[in-house]
Order: C-alpha cells, then sequence, then structure tokens
C-alpha cells in the first residue's frame, strides 16, 4: 500500500482558491490519469476516471477503482481518501509552490499524468466567484467585471508525490 497526493500548481493572476467546484472533497468532481502495473510496469494507454461516487466491493471492504492490467492480469485498486486535500491560493502560485489536492491509497499500480479537465471553481481578488471553470485547455481567461481587471490561470502542472 502506497499513498499518493495528488499535488497542483498553476499561474493564477488576480485569482486565488483553485479547487474542485464543491471543494477538495467534491463527491461529483472526476479525477484523470493514466496508472501503471505495479508488477510489469505497463501503462495504461488511456486515462482512468475516478470518482468519489464511485465504490465497488472489494475483498472485506470497497475501494473507487479496481483495475486489471491487460498485460499480466494482475490487479490494482485505488482508493480515495478525503480530508487532505486544499485550494491553490495566490500566494502559492507566486511562490511556484504546489498544494495537495487528493490522496490516493493505490495497491499494485502508481498514479501517472493527471489531466486538468473541467469542473473547477476560482475566486478573483476581489470576491468574484468563477465557477464551472475548464482546464482541459490548459488555461483559463476571463475578465473581472467587479474588480475591472483580467484573470487567467495558466501554466498548470501536476505531480503525484509519494506520502510517507
Amino acid at each position: 500500500m502506497v499513498n499518493y497526493s495528488l499535488m497542483i500548481t498553476a499561474e493564477l493572476e488576480n485569482l486565488t482558491d483553485l479547487q474542485p467546484q464543491g471543494g477538495c472533497d467534491d463527491p461529483s468532481f472526476n479525477y484523470y490519469f493514466k496508472l501503471k502495473c505495479g508488477n510489469c510496469g505497463e501503462v495504461t494507454p488511456k486515462e482512468v476516471c475516478l470518482c468519489l461516487t464511485d465504490v465497488v466491493p472489494h475483498g472485506k471492504g470497497s475501494t473507487n477503482l479496481v483495475k486489471k492490467c491487460k498485460f499480466c492480469s494482475r490487479e490494482g485498486t485505488v482508493t480515495m481518501i478525503t480530508g487532505r486535500g486544499r485550494p491553490l491560493t495566490q500566494i502559492q502560485s507566486q511562490f511556484g509552490h504546489f498544494t495537495p489536492l487528493m490522496v490516493f491509497d493505490c495497491r499494485g499500480v502508481e498514479p501517472l499524468d493527471f489531466s486538468f479537465g473541467s469542473g473547477w471553481q476560482v475566486e478573483s481578488i476581489e470576491g468574484t466567484k468563477f465557477d464551472g471553470v475548464d482546464l482541459s485547455g490548459g488555461e483559463f481567461v476571463e475578465y473581472d467585471e467587479k474588480g475591472e481587471c483580467p484573470v487567467m490561470i495558466s501554466n498548470l502542472r501536476a505531480s503525484f508525490d509519494v506520502l510517507k
């Protein structure tokens, strides 16, 4: 069992608190990434999708994903662990710091290559909320009429850090 923390950062211009639409533990937010088999090293050709509402019975408990390797037939599981995510703030962004978004308990697989998709929210430094932000194109550009300033999200980066 290895726990991986999904860490994100981005350049936030006149914005703060980048996070999934309903907060870091939003049950309807979809996480997309590839998986690497812990046995043979094979990487899934397509991204898998994980969501807190997807629960699969497994063994004596349950998990969010059970994936069988197409190459070696070994089974791996991924269970999402809530309560550890935080929004990316403007200060963290300015210093290029990463913030944890979600923790994954992985058995037999390793997460790789997180894809930013849709369903994000962010707030301008003037207090205007932007919901349903789509980051699949790699950036978000808008104008905050209340604050009378341009807002932008760019240079999106993500990594999976092993938690000890």
